[in-house]
């Protein structure tokens, strides 16, 4: 599993050159990105003049999330492979904005978010990425890292201004809808997300980040438990002296 933060200092070293940050983004798609997928989607905001009534449909369901857990399969394609590559792992989500995203068995990389920050925890390498959800952190990765404030929408109004809606389509009982990000420095990441959802529950299937260089990550969730009980030890890790921590969004 990459480092995170080589990632993200990558791209920030080249945001003006937009060319260098999708090389970026579609090589090495770190565990960030597969976060973003889910928890994008659910923190982000549509214009609700442009909402379907399957969509609308979707949006008040979630007020009946306060837990979710699923398992999840990842399916990264890039262009420089001719075979798309996967990841197995798990996902869970407390409302209205703690996570925990792991990929691996055992878990090569877990990902924690909690109410002032997101721990980024490469277990076998010793080692904690930690990036501040508070105070000013400027740069090209904070106005997406900022997409993971929110969790699941609770309301139309909740998803008026972080993303359009290009399109919708209903096929086989699964409606997808295809978003652009509003921000700018967030279209040069990511230009398009996909979410999916069955029509006949309304629980969410899959998402999909698309990356400008033609590269995009898919996440299929499987065996999803609306609200179940977890504790809050699970969202949270225990760092001992062996662990080195970083913090790549306080580099210069």
């Amino acid at each position: 599993m990459v480092s995170l933060r080589s990632d993200l200092a990558e791209i920030g070293r080249r945001a003006s050159r937009p060319r260098s940050v999708v090389g970026a983004c579609g090589k090495r798609a770190p565990l960030y990105f597969s976060i973003l997928a889910l928890f994008s989607v659910f923190s982000g905001q549509l214009r609700a003049s442009g909402t379907s009534q399957l969509l609308a449909s979707w949006l008040t369901s979630q007020t009946n999330i306060q837990t979710w857990s699923a398992e999840v399969i990842q399916i990264r394609t890039l262009k420089s492979l001719t075979q798309p590559l996967m990841a197995t792992g798990r996902v869970w989500f407390a409302a209205p904005n703690r996570f925990r995203w792991e990929l691996g068995h055992p878990p090569q990389t877990i990902a924690l978010r909690q109410p002032e920050q997101m721990l980024v925890v490469y277990p076998k390498l010793k080692r904690a990425e930690r990036y501040p959800l508070t105070g000013n952190h400027s740069g090209p990765w904070t106005d997406t890292l900022a997409l993971l404030e929110a969790g699941f929408p609770r309301s139309q109004s909740e998803l008026e201004s972080r993303f359009r809606i290009e399109s919708e389509a209903t096929a086989s009982g699964i409606h997808e809808v295809t978003l652009q990000p509003r921000s700018a420095s967030a279209r040069r990441m990511m230009p398009h997300i996909k979410i999916a959802f069955a029509t006949s529950d309304f629980s969410l299937r899959a998402t999909e980040l698309q990356f400008a260089d033609g590269s995009s990550m898919r996440n299929d969730f499987t065996n999803a438990v609306m609200n179940p009980k977890l504790d809050d030890s699970l969202f949270t890790f225990d760092l001992d002296p062996a662990f080195k921590v970083i913090e790549p969004l306080t580099k210069k």
